[in-house]
């Protein structure tokens, strides 16, 4: 296929990206210069003042041993047997370019999705796909709206790009308002971002209702559904608007390997849109090109793998289930989660909890929410879960 074999010339494009993106490092650095300035000229206070998962990792580096690592929402029990066979098989051949094996793994993906593989944008985990996203909507100064709070990684990096984010509350059920979201659309706004399951509150839309906003919406406005976690739902088919772009709407649905199948560390990501967009959004990547040969391996033996999929959620559950118990003896409330993470009040200072937390080695992350502290706690193996109602209990 022609845009297949385009794709694959990524070489070219990394020379590209190579010399024209020097900038992206201060994407993660607040204290530069460029980065503050253009953060503070938004009116979004999560742009400035929630830590960014690295942020948090930079803190708990000073920790020798950390008891619980429950502030990135990995799967700690980590890649499948099979994708580590895989892995190790794969060492041989990877002093040789990867980018023949890409099609096998497109193909694979988009049989079981019904797209055809020139629907289809191969990167290393999700965060290049959104940084592309980020870079084309916010080109023009566009309008970016989404709800607060989300996931901010694409709302941070079009803010640097000058970018507008305009946001509007969750609705009283820590939800997307999709309605409120419909009433902000005018002819500046570039993209719609939305993130179902959405992170950090667990919560997911009512599948109808997010089509039929998508239906409507999407003739005006290309919409951007984020969807990590929807492999932690019983039913993904069902709640994917993968449904909508095969109807030619102008949706994008990005996934990622790094949640379910934990491949955070070895990263492996995608998005499916319209032909058109996957060939607009491909010129601010390098085609898949930075992903690695184990990585595309293990990719290959991962998805869809019912067995694995099935004990890992059943496993999060455990963990959940253990967490909702605790919460509920020490006389907390909390989010009820479709995620591998869960949301609650609590009755301090966020960043005085995440310190307390810090000193007994527990990692965890912290937001303000409708004026109100929060804490969001990953879902553990269960001596981590142990660990944080050690923690929690000695300062709850």
């Amino acid at each position: 296929m022609q845009t297949t074999t385009n794709r694959r010339q990524w070489l070219r494009n990394s020379a590209l990206l190579t010399g024209g993106l020097t900038i992206l490092p201060s994407l993660f650095n607040k204290s530069s210069a460029a980065n503050s300035g253009v953060l503070k000229a938004t009116t979004n206070q999560f742009l400035t003042d929630v830590l960014t998962d690295i942020e948090v990792a930079e803190q708990l580096a000073i920790k020798p041993t950390l008891k619980a690592r429950l502030f990135a929402n990995e799967n700690p029990w980590g890649p499948s047997p099979a994708a580590k066979k895989a892995i190790l098989n794969a060492l041989d051949t990877s002093y040789q370019y990867s980018f023949m094996d890409f099609p096998e793994l497109e193909k694979k993906i988009t049989d079981f999705e019904g797209v055809a593989q020139n629907q289809i944008l191969l990167d290393a985990g999700s965060s290049q796909l959104l940084l592309a996203a980020a870079m084309h909507f916010s080109k023009d100064g566009g309008d970016i709206i989404t709800c607060d709070p989300t996931y901010d990684d694409l709302l941070r990096k079009a803010a640097l790009f000058n970018g507008k984010i305009v946001t509007v509350p969750l609705t009283a059920d820590y939800k997307f308002d999709l309605d409120a979201i419909e009433a902000k659309i005018n002819s500046k706004t570039a993209l719609v971002y939305i993130v179902n399951p959405n992170n950090p509150t667990g919560t997911v839309l009512d599948a109808e209702k997010l089509k039929a906003f998508c239906d409507r919406v999407s003739k005006k406005v290309t919409i951007f559904i984020d969807e990590a976690y929807i492999d932690y739902l019983p039913d993904p088919q069902a709640n994917t608007l993968i449904e909508n772009v095969k109807k030619g709407q102008n949706v994008i649905v990005a996934r990622t390997f790094s949640k379910l199948y934990g491949f955070a560390g070895i990263r492996v990501g995608y998005i499916i849109a319209q032909a058109a967009m996957i060939k607009t959004l491909e010129k601010y990547t390098d085609n898949g090109g930075n992903i690695s040969a184990p990585s595309l391996a293990a990719a290959m033996v991962s998805f869809k793998e019912q067995p694995y999929c099935e004990q890992i959620i059943k496993n999060t559950q455990v963990s959940k289930d253990y967490l909702y118990n605790v919460l509920k003896s020490e006389g907390y409330d909390y989010i009820p989660s479709s995620t591998n993470f869960v949301m609650f009040p609590i009755k301090m200072d966020g960043k005085k909890f995440f310190d307390e937390m810090m000193k007994r080695s527990v990692g965890i992350r912290y937001w303000k929410m409708n004026g109100k502290d929060y804490s969001r706690v990953s879902l553990g193996r269960m001596d981590e879960m142990e660990a944080f109602a050690k923690a929690f209990k000695e300062i709850s």
